[in-house]
């Protein structure tokens, strides 16, 4: 947990993290007014952007800016979503770059280009990446963990060439280190359920305004549009911020959750899986 300093925000923490925050019906919680999105008007989604990233256009390529602020999602079609619609609105110069994707094993050329290029999973780059000079973006391989480029690792990009990335390193043991990424061939996981092994060539790196889980940030945003569905889930989400001034929710009404005399959402806590002192 990462709000010691603000007692009630912390309280609030624990009380979600081991089931004791009072439960109106089925795992629903209420959640306090001040961390929620008003969501009495059109705009919520640019709402919440606002909240975290205020004054956007004027802090391209300032790294304090973009490594203090980051809004977290559950699912990775969420967090595409997000990264797109808050790249259109960052005034850097922007660069497209098209993954080359193969099938080793396939001698009869079954599997057309067109149909591995809409592929896409959590683990890799997609196809089409599109970044802006000055946006953040996330390493989704470990390339070299001396130089600092470790899996995860949030870096600034600086400029965009057609054969490297030079980025700025933003956290961790060699931040401000310069370095420059080059595309390798990242092959599928086994979770991604495939009857093949796909090598995608990409730039090993993702945006990331938006995640689905993170560091400490002190200014985190957090979009549910549908309930969490994993144990805990919901406290991991909240205790990535650093107090209720600085950590906003946006939960968007469905027939599970949302707003009805107070915003709404599920906690998913399986106490049997807690320390006994939790219980």
């Amino acid at each position: 947990m990462r709000s010691r300093h603000d007692a009630e925000f912390a309280a609030f923490l624990l009380r979600v993290g081991d089931g004791r925050e009072p439960v109106v019906n089925e795992d629903m919680i209420k959640l306090p007014s001040s961390l929620c999105i008003p969501n009495g008007n059109q705009n919520l989604i640019d709402n919440l952007i606002h909240q975290v990233f205020p004054n956007l256009p004027e802090h391209e390529g300032d790294v304090t800016y973009m490594v203090e602020r980051a809004i977290i999602t559950p699912t990775n079609d969420e967090v595409d979503m997000l990264n797109e619609k808050i790249l259109n609105d960052f005034v850097g110069g922007e660069k497209i770059y098209y993954s080359f994707d193969s099938v080793p094993e396939d001698r009869q050329n079954l599997y057309q280009q067109e149909f591995l290029n809409s592929l896409s999973f959590g683990g890799l780059p997609p196809h089409l990446l599109r970044l802006k000079v000055g946006s953040p973006i996330m390493l989704l391989r470990n390339i070299d963990t001396s130089s600092g480029l470790c899996n995860r690792t949030r870096l600034i990009c600086c400029q965009l060439m057609n054969h490297v990335i030079e980025a700025e390193i933003m956290t961790g043991h060699c931040k401000g280190t310069r370095v420059f990424i080059p595309r390798i061939p990242l092959i599928t996981a086994e979770d991604a359920k495939l009857p093949f092994e796909m090598i995608r060539k990409q730039f090993p790196v993702k945006l990331c305004f938006a995640l689905t889980q993170g560091q400490t940030i002190p200014h985190v945003g957090i979009y549910l549009p549908t309930h969490v569905f994993s144990h805990g889930q919901l406290y991991v989400a909240l205790s990535r911020g650093t107090s209720q001034q600085t950590t906003k929710i946006l939960v968007t009404n469905d027939n599970i959750q949302g707003k009805d005399y107070g915003v709404f959402t599920k906690n998913v806590i399986y106490k049997e899986v807690l320390l006994p002192h939790f219980t």
